[in-house]
């Protein structure tokens, strides 16, 4: 138990309110790119476990305390480490199982989809981590980058995420919202990630396919693949860390996303 007068009420991104330490000792991190932005804060002390997709920054992976994966979280191995604060993501998380640590352990959850959201999400790590003038440097590091962003392309771009079958992302994510940011606009008019064929995507007709590197690892083969459905089209094999990863990877999003033009 936390000590009265040791600990703080304070509000997730799904206005939950959740009873935490003054300054947590012991956090469990759920989400790569929250757990990249935890380290980035200089948390590595007080981060105790993380999920084996945590791989950033490479340096610490190794060495660290896995918790299995973002959807498949060893809940024990969680209680046994005695966290007294969790972060985790609405999207990239179990519903279940988040419930569940929900019943024992203050639970912090984030629901992201867009930049403006990213930055709320990264001051308020720091607000609850007590790291807050460090996350604002990192947010303000972000907006300026991405401010220097050039203006509005007209170039329609399909980003596929998955093979076998092909799926995509559609408005309502975040990816999507990196794409309009990198100015360029998202030629599915669906929302979140839905599956395509062949010949639905011949029908798209987008200018520029992009080939994410995760969650399918996209290869040199799969552009030739492609390139027979749309020949017309402009295919590419792009980071998709630097346009799904919302903590503190964002400030390298901008320059790489003005290569891609």
């Amino acid at each position: 138990m936390i000590p009265e007068g040791k600990q703080r009420l304070v509000k997730d991104m799904l206005s939950r309110e959740i009873r935490i330490p003054v300054e947590p000792k012991r956090i469990v991190s759920l989400v790569p790119s929250q757990t990249e932005l935890l380290y980035a804060l200089g948390l590595e002390e007080r981060l105790v476990g993380q999920t084996i997709f945590c791989i950033h920054p490479q340096a610490h992976f190794k060495q660290a305390h896995k918790i299995g994966g973002t959807k498949r979280l060893q809940l024990d191995a969680i209680r046994r480490l005695q966290p007294d604060l969790i972060i985790g993501n609405k999207e990239e998380n179990a519903k279940g199982q988040i419930e569940s640590l929900m019943q024992e352990l203050p639970v912090w959850m984030s629901d992201i989809f867009n930049l403006q959201d990213a930055l709320h999400m990264i001051r308020a790590v720091g607000d609850i981590t007590g790291t807050g003038a460090k996350a604002e440097a990192i947010a303000g590091d972000i907006e300026t980058a991405f401010c220097k962003l050039p203006e509005h392309r007209t170039e329609r771009i399909l980003y596929l995420i998955w093979r076998e079958p092909w799926m995509a992302a559609g408005k309502q994510t975040f990816i999507d919202d990196m794409i309009r940011a990198a100015g360029f606009s998202n030629v599915l008019k669906a929302v979140r990630y839905p599956e395509l064929n062949a010949e639905e995507i011949r029908e798209l007709q987008p200018d520029r396919i992009w080939l994410s590197s995760e969650p399918y690892p996209f290869a040199e083969k799969h552009i030739a693949e492609l390139q027979a459905l749309l020949p017309a089209a402009r295919i590419q094999l792009v980071d998709g860390e630097l346009f799904s990863w919302y903590g503190s990877r964002l400030v390298k999003s901008p320059a790489y996303f003005a290569s891609l033009a």
